[in-house]
């Protein structure tokens, strides 16, 4: 009896493991089923992906919009944060997150992502006329400094990580940090080259540096995706891949990030 217990715990234990991923491995059949494909995005990272009324713009929008066409699906967009990106995903809450997301370790050790894009480092923007005070992380790391970062990703992380002694506001709506750069409620935004260049483009009163000795090693972008569906992943990562060796991914690249 003993050992008959020991063996119905054991099959027990093994029927809750493989349950889950038993599930979880319908990700692509529900999608295909459905015929929609549901995407995650804070929506507010220019020039990857941008909310504009009731729609997205960007880099980032162009491709999933073009991988979708390639499955045969259509997009239905779902907001986040980016506080709350990994949970979202995590929780089901979209099949795959885009925005402007940075490939980095601890991100692909609870989820997959595509190929990298757009290679990039940390910089700053600050106010054009403050341009030449910044030549290095000691420069922004001052009392005088104000900082203003946005919660929850990469930036956040550099900032608190490397600018402690500055003044350091957070500011909930990334796409608005810019603005207050801009109008002097604060001197240093960090954020990426892509980013940082797009702000400076459109706006004179705007400076990006550190554009060509970043303050990061370079980095990537890549769309992030649960890792519970082996064969949703070799779908996603065949159609990247046929879009890449056909010129797609080069053509949005050469519209957004030029």
């Amino acid at each position: 009896m003993p050992k008959l217990k020991h063996l119905l715990s054991a099959l027990l234990v093994a029927a809750c493991a493989l349950g889950p991923a038993a599930g979880a491995a319908e990700r692509l059949d529900k999608i295909m089923d459905a015929k929609v494909l549901r995407v995650g995005t804070p929506g507010d990272y220019r020039p990857f992906a941008i909310r504009q009324g009731d729609g997205y713009s960007g880099h980032d929008i162009d491709t999933i919009e073009a991988l979708a066409k390639e499955l045969g699906v259509t997009v239905q967009y779902v907001p986040t944060s980016w506080p709350n990106l990994l949970k979202d995903l995590q929780s089901n809450q979209f099949d795959v997150a885009v925005g402007g997301i940075t490939r980095n370790a601890a991100r692909l050790r609870v989820a997959a992502m595509l190929p990298g894009y757009a290679p990039f480092g940390k910089v700053a923007l600050v106010r054009a006329a403050d341009k030449d005070k910044f030549k290095s992380v000691q420069d922004l790391n001052q009392p005088g400094v104000r900082v203003i970062k946005n919660p929850g990703g990469t930036n956040e992380a550099f900032v608190l990580q490397n600018l402690g002694a500055a003044q350091v506001s957070t500011h909930d709506k990334n796409a608005e940090i810019p603005a207050l750069i801009a109008e002097g409620k604060g001197d240093v935004m960090i954020t990426e080259t892509y980013e940082a260049l797009h702000y400076a483009k459109t706006d004179p009163r705007l400076a990006a540096v550190f554009i060509d000795a970043p303050l990061t090693p370079t980095n990537y972008l890549g769309f992030l995706l649960p890792a519970d569906d082996a064969d949703y992943l070799r779908e996603m990562s065949f159609a990247w891949d046929l879009l890449d060796k056909r010129g797609t991914l080069k053509a949005i690249d050469d519209k957004w990030l030029k």
